[in-house]
């Protein structure tokens, strides 16, 4: 199994930027929907946003209006770009394939840090 791979992350102020890619070998050709998660420490992990494998973006409510979703199939990545942020987008982010054809593994995360 490929896993995918996690960028991006960073210490940022309030109201600050932040771009996140995740490169998922194959996820293209295999028609891979492309999942964000985060998970802040003490927390359960939850889902952000997804890249449908047609490009349909969706968010969760805490991110709508404020992350963006967005792809490069010719590099099999996804990238989430997130503005306006506040502490409590303070957590390790993962992204996860989905599909039948599709690595079920999670990568190692990437770790945003948002500081008032």
């Amino acid at each position: 199994q490929v896993l995918p791979v996690e960028s991006g992350g960073g210490s940022v102020q309030v109201g600050e930027s932040l771009r996140l890619a995740c490169t998922a070998p194959g996820a293209t050709s295999n028609g891979c929907d492309i999942r964000w998660y985060r998970q802040a420490a003490g927390k359960q992990r939850e889902w952000v946003s997804t890249m449908a494998s047609e490009g349909t973006p969706y968010y969760s409510g805490s991110v709508r209006g404020r992350f963006t979703v967005s792809k490069d199939e010719s590099k099999d990545t996804v990238y989430l770009q997130m503005n306006s942020l506040k502490p409590e987008d303070t957590a390790m982010y993962y992204c996860k394939q989905f599909g039948s054809r599709c690595s079920p593994d999670w990568g190692q995360g990437t770790q945003v840090t948002v500081s008032s």
